[in-house]
């Protein structure tokens, strides 16, 4: 495929797990891949596999927490590739390690704020491409986003908040974007994604976790649900739940 008829799509939050399946899955379809992730740790064996699979790709580092940083990784994708067409927001934990989140009976104003910090990003990402998609009139939308959203889920406290302000966003775009061109749409996640790094944590802790592995989900399932979402946009959401 040429560079003036090749399409990009750009994975936030690139990993083992879902985010990788992500990127094979639209690379299947022909598109180059952007990954984009905090580090550049494991950056070459991701672009290592999927040009054995054929995909054009290129890996960039950025916090979406940090915003300049964000917004220029794009702009190198854009030089890298030419134009970005669809944008894929998951995102993982930045620290597996950290304590729990109190439940939402107990939770504080400043816990909200702290878990919206991974949503807030996503307004200022979808800002720099959503303009050019809707001139070209084409384009995608993708967000990954917790079962909290739409179950309640106490335990999760102020995650439970953030979830549902980044579903909202993703249905609300659809809806707005129905009649332009571009497609938004949300994959609800509920479970342990196979091969991701919570996942590996998960299992690397049989004494805090118990048998909580079992409940799995398939990546690759679900990147395929994500090119169906966005190549059929026949329905804004879909839901994947291990419970």
């Amino acid at each position: 495929m040429s560079a003036a008829t090749r399409k990009t799509a750009v994975v936030i939050g690139a990993g083992p797990g879902l985010g990788l399946s992500v990127a094979h899955r639209f690379g299947r379809e022909g598109y180059a891949v952007a990954l984009v992730s905090r580090s550049d740790a494991r950056h070459a064996r991701y672009v290592a596999s999927l040009a054995a699979a054929g995909v054009e790709a290129a890996a960039f580092v950025a916090d979406v927490r940090d915003h300049d940083r964000a917004l220029a990784a794009l702009d190198a994708i854009v030089e890298r590739f030419g134009t970005i067409d669809v944008l894929y927001y998951g995102p993982g934990a930045a620290d597996l390690d950290a304590a729990p989140l109190p439940p939402i009976t107990g939770i504080t104003s400043e816990d909200v704020r702290e878990a919206m910090e991974v949503v807030y990003p996503t307004v200022a990402l979808v800002g720099k491409v959503l303009p050019r998609m809707v001139e070209r009139g084409e384009g995608g939308l993708l967000f990954a986003g917790g079962l909290s959203a739409v179950m309640p889920m106490p335990a999760l406290g102020s995650l439970a908040i953030s979830s549902a302000a980044l579903r909202n966003y993703a249905l609300t775009l659809n809806a707005a974007l129905a009649d332009q061109g571009v497609y938004a749409g949300s994959l609800i996640i509920g479970g342990l994604i196979e091969r991701g790094d919570i996942h590996a944590h998960v299992m690397s802790r049989p004494e805090l976790f118990g048998d909580a592995g079992i409940r799995t989900l398939d990546p690759d399932a679900i990147a395929d649900t994500a090119w169906d979402l966005y190549a059929k946009r026949d329905r804004p959401e879909a839901t994947f739940s291990a419970f």
